[in-house]
């Protein structure tokens, strides 16, 4: 049989998700000429028509379309194939890569990272920093091993254990009016606050959010990328942060911030270690249990 290749599939598929033949071949990084070119062939070899084409520009046939849906399963499973064979030759190669959330890359990984460097000197690790939604989505997609996150909730398809539980602390400068407020505050009083809070999608600001889910939020005063810019913005006195405990503790002991009890919240959040079933072997296996040294694999859930 003569097969399609896969940028003609590509193409088609993205003529079905953008409605046009013109802005698919921009996307598919194709001149229009061959964009044109190329799904003719494909009429030719299918025996279908699959474009309606016009002065305003083309689109799928209703059998353009169905076979479009036939073609994205097509590139789905070739992009599983490609993720497996990185895979496989990561662990012939001798490489592990791991995602890490912020705080637990700035905190906890250095530590790991160290003891893993020791055990296994022959094995190259890399380590991608980024927020907890985009590690979990390398973890789900298959590009890195295993995944370090904060977030509350693992999506399904995951597996996952517990590494460390960390405490969120709510701190506020020293002429604060929360700062000498005997008993702290309630959730209520921190939801209508303006806070610094770090960015949608990181662990921190997912565990804020439920934790003050049923209270209407104002617009924070500002929302910052890293644990650091949000510290400087906090201990500057743009307004109270609500951080790690890993975070704030110098600053805390130094006495540059003070903590605010949020006394009918439970500010806690467990760190995970993350993967993609079956469970990780090897090195991967090694560097998740150098994280978690009291809890082996064996004990870990995979979320249905």
């Amino acid at each position: 049989m003569d097969w399609p290749d896969l940028h003609a599939l590509e193409l088609l598929v993205a003529v079905g998700e953008l409605d046009s033949l013109s802005a698919a071949a921009r996307r598919t990084g194709t001149a229009q000429p061959n964009a044109s070119r190329t799904v003719a062939r494909l009429e030719r070899r299918w025996g279908v028509r699959l474009l309606e084409r016009s002065s305003r520009g083309s689109t799928l046939t209703p059998d353009g379309r169905q076979l479009a849906n036939s073609a994205e399963r097509v590139l789905a499973r070739c992009r599983q194939l490609q993720q497996e064979v990185e895979r496989v030759r990561g662990a012939a190669a001798g490489h592990v890569t791991a995602a890490a959330s912020i705080t637990v890359a700035e905190y906890l990984a250095p530590a790991w990272l160290a003891q893993f460097r020791l055990t296994h000197p022959e094995v190259e690790l890399r380590l991608q920093v980024c927020n907890s939604a985009e590690v979990l989505r390398r973890t789900t997609a298959g590009e890195v091993d295993v995944g370090f996150v904060e977030t509350p909730q693992l999506p399904p398809g995951l597996g996952g254990t517990t590494v460390a539980v960390d405490r969120l602390l709510l701190v506020v400068t020293a002429d604060h009016p929360w700062a000498d407020r005997p008993g702290g505050i309630e959730a209520a009083e921190l939801a209508a606050e303006p806070l610094v809070v770090r960015e949608s999608g990181s662990g921190t600001r997912s565990t804020l959010d439920q934790a003050l889910a049923g209270h209407a939020l104002v617009a924070p005063a500002m929302e910052l990328s890293s644990n650091a810019a949000v510290l400087g913005a906090a201990r500057a006195g743009a307004g109270p942060a609500v951080l790690s405990e890993l975070v704030v503790r110098a600053e805390v002991e130094s006495g540059r911030l003070r903590t605010v009890p949020v006394h009918d919240r439970q500010l806690e959040r467990r760190l995970q270690a993350v993967w993609r079933p079956p469970l990780p072997s090897g090195p991967a296996a090694d560097l998740v249990a150098i994280a978690v040294p009291a809890s082996p694999l064996t004990t870990s859930t995979a979320q249905a």
